[in-house]
């Protein structure tokens, strides 16, 4: 459903998308990257079925704001207080759980680049339109997940932000469990810089598998 996502990842880039097909991983992988990236305050709007499909780009095509969130989260005045620290803290937690399938994804995509680029000097005959289009697809997946981590870095820092001031405006001992969920989806963002996701397997490299 997220093959645009190929042409966000590689924005201001002197290259084009790849024309391989994409596998089921890079499918899948796109399909997990899209919610990581769009903010929550969009997923729900009229025009978030236009973002889905790649009519418009998502947030992240614009600076990053790190009160634009909170802006969100007050502009509702419907809104209790005991209702934004429950918005914010789902909006973590769903985050959260969101990223031990896109990482286990992206690392078997990434996995698989890696012995696709060492197979492009042993595989013959390959043509010059062949060789550029599995550069261009690596350099496309390595973006995207380049795309989500700072996506994700930048979602808590818009989180942190609307904790402190829901925390400043409406103290309440919610804030607690919220910064703890926070503390958590951090921690899980650090961890999957320097590992790999529990239960993934790495795939068999060509020459291994002849």
């Amino acid at each position: 459903m997220h093959d645009w996502l190929s042409l966000d990842a590689i924005a201001g880039k002197p290259t084009w998308p790849s024309d391989f097909p994409l596998t089921e991983d890079e499918r899948a992988m796109r399909d997990l990257a899209y919610p990581l990236i769009e903010w929550p305050y969009n997923r729900h709007k009229f025009y978030s079925v236009a973002g889905e499909y790649g009519v418009i780009g998502a947030d992240h095509r614009t600076d990053f704001d790190v009160t634009a969130y909170t802006t969100h989260l007050f502009g509702d005045e419907r809104r209790t207080a005991s209702s934004r620290y429950n918005v914010l803290g789902d909006d973590i937690r769903n985050d959260t759980t969101r990223l031990p399938q896109f990482f286990e994804t992206a690392s078997r995509v990434l996995d698989v680049d890696g012995k696709r680029r060492k197979s492009l000097f042993y595989v013959s005959p390959l043509s010059e339109g062949e060789r550029t289009n599995a550069l261009r697809r690596i350099d496309e997946n390595a973006s995207i997940v380049a795309m989500v981590r700072r996506s994700l870095d930048e979602r808590a820092a818009a989180y942190r932000f609307a904790l402190e001031r829901l925390v400043v405006m409406t103290p309440s001992p919610q804030a607690v469990q919220v910064e703890q969920a926070l503390n958590e989806l951090r921690g899980r963002v650090a961890w999957y810089r320097t590992h790999l996701p529990s239960g993934w397997v790495r795939e068999q490299s060509l020459a291994s598998a002849r």
